[in-house]
């Protein structure tokens, strides 16, 4: 099973689920918002993606952090309190394929290649 973690208000998100449906690609959606990040998970993100792409640095969420905090987050024990606390500042969708890959961010090109590959 495909799983995309996000947030339904997101347009990438929605990008996303959208094109998984085009595609006939039964997925599941979990929601931050009412879930909470779910912290068993978020290292395996961070192992596979890294921090850098993982925290979405260019939104409302981290720009709103005070600028101590943001100059801490590139530890990986600091990261992951401030993704906890904060779901927004994870970059969306995150998504699970059933292979174990991991992928951030909606890149139909990159998710065209996935799927071709048999890799979900």
């Amino acid at each position: 099973m495909i799983t995309v973690y996000g947030i339904p208000s997101c347009d990438t998100v929605k990008k996303a689920c959208a094109w998984l449906a085009t595609q006939g690609l039964v997925h599941a959606f979990y929601d931050f918002k009412k879930l909470g990040v779910p912290a068993s998970q978020l290292p395996a993100w961070a192992k596979a993606v890294g921090w850098d792409k993982l925290l979405n640095r260019q939104g409302t969420t981290w720009r709103q952090l005070d600028t101590a905090l943001q100059a801490t987050a590139g530890t990986p024990e600091v990261a992951q309190k401030l993704a906890l606390a904060n779901p927004s500042i994870i970059k969306r969708p995150v998504v699970q394929w059933p292979n174990g890959a991991v992928t951030v961010g909606f890149d139909a090109l990159q998710w065209s290649e996935i799927v071709a590959k048999g890799a979900f």
